[in-house]
């Protein structure tokens, strides 16, 4: 379930009481609540910026019907192809919906969980990648794109509203909200998750979490939710992050570096004409 604006500050506000009550007795404690107050202040500002943003509805079926063009003309699956392989299995889409529904917001929570308090070293870089991944979609998003279950002419069914598993109202091609389906946002956080799991834990199981973005593209596909497009845009926009923060770690590493070797020469260079005391 998505935090309201107001929701989101509120539960900021507190998390950062606790931890100012707590801190003097349990300094372990407040630490956990600071952060609280950190993730859910970056999901407040992410929710405002949508907010601000994202407002027109014009443009967004020809810009969807694009996207499908592309994808055409790229010899991708038809998402239409998947969705009708997924209802001849009873059951399956009702799955898909619930996973949509309910997985992408309490698997980044237990991620997050699981990283601050087993694996913090990791932590802090993987929250400024998912800022920075986070923030890019927002900015990409603020373009109206319909997603396939919004345009008729595609064939794709609005499966989960058929079904009673919605998680939007109706009246979709007049709702901003619903018209952001470039890029997919519940692909971006799936595959961050699945590769922070991977760099972080030494298990010989940890590749099973790959099954995790495997059922997420599945999922947001074959409800009409989103295109194949959607999903390959989230993953070049965490390839770039992730280049980026390497590049600056590196550039980072080498001025401190340069740094550390000019105070050892002046150093050296100082003692080395210090006149020796009889």
């Amino acid at each position: 379930m998505n935090l309201t604006v107001a929701q989101s500050f509120q539960l900021a506000a507190v998390a950062a009481l606790v931890a100012l009550l707590l801190r003097p007795r349990l300094p372990g404690t407040s630490r956990w609540a600071a952060q609280v107050v950190v993730i859910v202040g970056l999901y407040g500002g992410w929710q405002i910026g949508l907010d601000l943003g994202v407002r027109r509805t014009t443009g967004a079926v020809e810009q969807g019907t694009r996207v499908w063009d592309v994808e055409r003309a790229l010899h991708l699956p038809s998402e239409a192809t998947l969705q009708r392989l997924v209802l001849d299995v009873p059951g399956l889409m009702h799955g898909f919906d619930l996973y949509y529904a309910l997985v992408h917001f309490a698997a980044m929570g237990a991620l997050l969980v699981w990283l601050f308090a087993v694996h913090r070293g990791r932590y802090g870089p993987f929250v400024l990648t998912l800022s920075l991944v986070t923030g890019a979609a927002m900015l990409i998003q603020y373009v109206p794109v319909a997603p396939p279950r919004l345009i008729p002419s595609l064939g794709v069914a609005d499966a989960p509203a058929v079904l009673g598993d919605s998680v939007y109202p109706p009246g979709g091609l007049v709702d901003p909200g619903q018209l952001i389906a470039m890029p997919s946002v519940h692909v971006a956080w799936a595959l961050l998750a699945a590769i922070a799991v991977i760099r972080a834990s030494r298990h010989r199981r940890r590749w099973l979490v790959l099954a995790h973005p495997v059922l997420t593209v599945l999922a947001v596909t074959a409800s009409g939710n989103h295109y194949w497009l959607d999903g390959a845009v989230a993953a070049g926009l965490i390839a770039l992050a992730l280049t980026g923060q390497a590049l600056s770690s590196q550039a980072l590493a080498r001025r401190r570096s340069r740094t550390a070797s000019g105070s050892r020469r002046t150093v050296e260079g100082w003692t080395s004409t210090t006149p020796a005391h009889s």
